[in-house]
């Protein structure tokens, strides 16, 4: 009997479910942190060391331990914990350290790569457990990852199962007025314990019943070898069809490098559901066979696209965060695809015996990468900073394309001291207009400036030193009387204006051609997108009217035509219809009026049909699609 079909003793049982309720209560203990601001608790460093023990440790424990008594088994406990605990620590450095850092930026990728790590990671550490050497049959360490695949998705569906009969449950008493279940469990002590208790009911479930979780096995495993013919047969007519219709097509997208490592994942899991341990023989008669294998053996020239394409984004926008990463999955599916080719050429042994070293040797190497990418050894933000900044002292950046926004807020701590190194280059001052961006970006506390128009916001004294006439460059005559008090006070939304670092104007205007000037305060220095507001005046009191979100193409053309008035009216061709008391908007009517029926020009007043032509001769101003100089790393 294998380490994975062995009976779990009743007193390990009872320990699963145990430490999943402590896992829980850890998870719980953590958000009342966060709500009563714990001095520890509410730090992000702190959270973010707590989240990743908490996650892990218990997680690989419940996966894999077979008895109490086990030195292994508390070993590799240990190394789990002091691994992850020490990135942990790091990422959470490289996340803080700066106001107003996208934390999710840099914690993302984190998450998703250590518990990938933990899931390679995990079928060596058990066979050691079992052993006592890391040098594993592959047969155990297939069974062990399949295995613990399995019991996570048998656990995430009993979870889900438990709190629909829950919902039922509380739903049915609501029925009939009785609301304590209900609330009982919305309560987030419940939701959390409750949860905790089914992962590890779930776990145990899909570590106890073996033969089920084999049905499971064997069912996917046959979806996967009935398809992987198919699969193959595209990958051969996909490189057949290349030399017809070249490269520049494939170039030319966006997305070239994800569909290609898209279809290398695909063709390796299913390579390793048809091969599966080596015990079967090959599940294909002969001509379906060469099929595979030519499927196989063209797997590098979708490497080589993949690697190509993602060089050619490097080499136009420089490397990001989000390139680094695709390059080090890029890596290893490079791996698999040249060995996977060599397993299907080499006639000697099994069929396709070579995927056994070639999985294991792959599957170390994508460890370490991860690990060290996790490290300040292979720091992304850092790498990333420091191609962005060279790139604009090279001057193969432009500066109206550099991506200030970028360094500031998502590339971590690296990046913000990137980009305070960059405001002291003699290429960056002698640039006024980059020098004032990167200037106004380090003065930032927020990358969104929050609006306020839900009243809830208090105005402090610095708000109403901030906010003051002359604070705000106004298009225009001045506003009526009241506005700028009102902005001050904050009962009107100023969209972030009179914070550090904001860059902000007010265009006058007749909005609404009531003969009342309003006021469109808007919000340019948000990265591509201008955040406004309108505002509006109503027998001598000031109210905030409705936001206007722009979003600008890269080249700041948006944020010059707002600076320059430059605002078209073009009202809308069909109006609201109103029906016994109900509002209704005519949303996209097939055809828009050729042309604006009035217009707004720079001595403020409503020019109409016959101003009409001249009023077109300034281009009226459109939302263009946003775009970010620092592409996806496809």
């Amino acid at each position: 009997m294998s380490p994975v079909e062995e009976p779990l003793p009743r007193q390990v049982q009872l320990f699963i479910v145990l430490l999943a309720l402590l896992q829980a209560l850890a998870l719980w203990i953590v958000w009342v942190g966060v709500e009563r601001d714990w001095p520890l608790l509410g730090a992000l460093g702190t959270r973010v060391c707590w989240y990743t023990l908490v996650l892990s440790v218990p997680t690989a424990m419940a996966l894999s331990v077979q008895r109490l008594d086990d030195a292994r088994f508390w070993q590799n406990t240990a190394l789990v914990g002091v691994v992850f605990l020490a990135l942990g620590a790091w990422v959470a450095r490289a996340a803080t350290g700066a106001p107003g850092l996208e934390a999710s930026a840099v914690l993302t990728p984190f998450a998703i790569s250590m518990a990938a790590a933990l899931f390679v990671a995990g079928p060596f550490l058990q066979c050691r457990q079992a052993h006592g050497r890391w040098c594993a049959p592959y047969p155990e360490l297939f069974a062990h990852a399949w295995q613990n695949l399995l019991t996570l998705l048998v656990a995430g569906f009993f979870t889900g199962i438990c709190w629909a009969v829950l919902g039922l449950w509380a739903g049915l008493f609501t029925l009939i007025g009785v609301e304590f279940f209900a609330d009982l469990f919305t309560g987030t002590a419940f939701a959390y314990l409750a949860t905790g208790l089914f992962a590890g009911l779930g776990v145990l479930v899909g570590r106890s019943q073996a033969r089920p979780v084999q049905v499971m096995r064997r069912l996917l495993i046959a979806i996967f070898t009935g398809l992987f013919p198919l699969l193959a047969a595209i990958a051969v007519l996909f490189v057949v069809t290349l030399p017809f219709t070249g490269l520049e097509p494939l170039w030319s997208t966006r997305s070239a490098a994800t569909v290609l490592m898209a279809l290398l994942v695909a063709m390796v899991v299913f390579a390793n559901a048809v091969y599966q341990d080596g015990d079967d023989p090959a599940p294909y008669p002969r001509p379906l066979r060469v099929l595979a294998a030519a499927g196989l053996v063209v797997l590098p020239v979708f490497a080589v696209l993949a690697l190509v394409a993602l060089g050619l984004r490097v080499g136009q926008y420089g490397w990001s965060v989000e390139r680094i990463w695709a390059a080090i999955a890029a890596a290893i599916l490079t791996v698999h695809a040249f060995g996977y080719a060599w397993a299907a050429l080499d006639r000697r042994g099994r069929w396709l015996a070579r995927i056994e070293p070639v999985n294991v040797t792959a599957a170390l190497a994508g460890l370490l990468l991860v690990l060290l990418a996790n490290s300040p050894v292979l720091d992304p933000q850092r790498i990333a900073a420091a191609s962005q900044a060279q790139r604009l002292l090279d001057g193969r950046t432009r500066a109206d394309d550099f991506d200030e926004a970028y360094l500031r807020y998502r590339s971590g701590r690296a990046g913000y001291k990137t980009l305070q190194g960059l405001s002291k280059a003699p290429q960056v001052t002698s640039n006024a207009g980059l020098a004032d961006r990167i200037e106004r970006a380090l003065l930032q506390t927020e990358r969104y400036q929050p609006w306020n128009s839900d009243g809830e916001t208090t105005a402090t004294g610095e708000d109403r030193a901030s906010l003051q006439p002359g604070a705000i460059p106004v298009i225009g005559p001045e506003p009526e009387t009241g506005w700028w008090d009102a902005l001050a006070a904050r009962d009107l939304d100023a969209v972030g204006c009179g914070q550090p670092g904001s860059d902000c104007i007010a265009i006058v205007r007749d909005l609404d051609a009531d003969g009342v000037l309003d006021v469109l305060l808007c919000h340019l220095g948000v990265d591509h997108t201008v955040h406004c507001r309108v505002h509006a005046r109503e027998n001598g009191t000031w109210y905030d009217i409705a936001p206007v979100v722009m979003f600008d193409d890269g080249t700041r053309k948006l944020s010059g035509a707002l600076r320059r008035g430059e605002v078209t009216l073009v009202p809308r061709r069909w109006p609201d219809l109103e029906v016994a008391g109900q509002r209704s908007a005519i949303e996209d009517p097939s055809a828009e009026p050729a042309e604006p029926v009035a217009a707004i020009d720079s001595a403020d007043r409503v020019n109409h049909v016959d101003r009409v032509h001249e009023a077109d001769s300034a281009d009226p101003i459109s939302p263009p699609e946003p775009a970010d100089p620092v592409d996806p790393a496809h």
